[in-house]
């Protein structure tokens, strides 16, 4: 039984969402040598190349439909991650996270038909309208407006990437030779790193340049991108739709400690109670399907 398998389910998604919000860590560490949204365009375009060699997606039979589907997935993918990386340049992790998580709630809210959903969207929207008035209450800086602005891109983009996410993992088409979830992600990165370079690849030099920024792309990558999702999978295949949503909710909370100990954003009053009022509003609305959920 390979290694993964021997794991206990909560503690490899935990392990995903760290080393996904360490690599956001990592990237908001190179922000003042290379601007935020083409760190976000290197992550991409190096996560697609490091998935096109591990999943080798030519062998894999692909129609006008799924290949347009995978293409449109990885540019809304690319978009998310371009207004996710704008948000925390000037938010804290945590903040950020946390709003960025109306984006799912608001699909649940929308597609749901119970109580949970109608609750859940009020109380992330006081989640958010704490931590967003938190931010615009700490002074006068222009900067925290575009923020906030950015990450409600950001959360809108991740509400799309859900709804065209449910056909990626699964695959579009049937039959044996079919590109499944990771194929698809492959086409999809390379996809959206291909329709944003001509707009953020020029800002990249100084990455050929040095060693050590190259590998710190490699491994803001890695850790968010192509770890996360592969993790992922493991998982969702492993626990119920109980024990999924709890582990969803636990992402705000993580993002806020690893931005505490690694960026010394350490969230407080207002802060918490928003950080507070999403997880349970994630945890009231939660439902796993075969979705990939690489965020920010």
């Amino acid at each position: 039984m390979p290694a993964p398998h021997r794991v206990p389910a909560p503690v490899l998604f935990v392990f995903s969402g760290l080393t996904q919000y360490a690599g956001a860590a990592l990237a908001v560490g190179l922000f003042a040598v290379i601007a935020s949204p083409t760190v976000a365009w290197l992550r991409i375009a190096v996560a697609a190349v490091v998935l096109i060699a591990w999943r080798r997606p030519w062998r894999a039979r692909w129609t006008r439909r799924s290949l347009l589907t995978a293409a449109l997935f990885g540019v809304v993918l690319a978009a998310m991650n371009v207004t996710f990386y704008l948000a925390i340049d000037v938010l804290p992790l945590g903040t950020a996270v946390a709003i960025e998580f109306l984006g799912p709630v608001a699909v649940a809210a929308v597609t749901g038909r119970g109580w949970r959903e109608r609750l859940g969207i009020v109380v992330a929207a006081a989640g958010v309208v704490a931590l967003a008035g938190v931010q615009l209450g700490a002074g006068d800086d222009p900067r925290v407006t575009h923020g906030l602005i950015a990450i409600g891109a950001a959360a809108a983009c991740w509400a799309g990437y859900i709804l065209l996410g449910r056909r990626v993992a699964t695959g579009t088409d049937a039959g044996p030779d079919a590109p499944d979830g990771f194929a698809s992600l492959a086409v999809g990165m390379a996809a959206g790193a291909i329709v944003f370079a001509p707009f953020l690849a020029g800002g990249s030099g100084p990455v050929w340049h040095d060693p050590a920024l190259a590998a710190a792309v490699v491994g803001i990558a890695v850790l968010s991108s192509v770890v996360p999702y592969a993790v992922e999978q493991v998982v969702l295949r492993r626990v119920t739709a109980a024990t999924f949503a709890v582990l969803l909710a636990l992402l705000p909370a993580t993002a806020a400690v690893v931005g505490a100990v690694a960026l010394r954003q350490w969230p407080h009053g207002w802060e918490i109670a928003g950080l507070a009022c999403v997880s349970a509003a994630i945890l009231l609305t939660a439902v796993p399907s075969r979705r990939p959920r690489v965020v920010g």
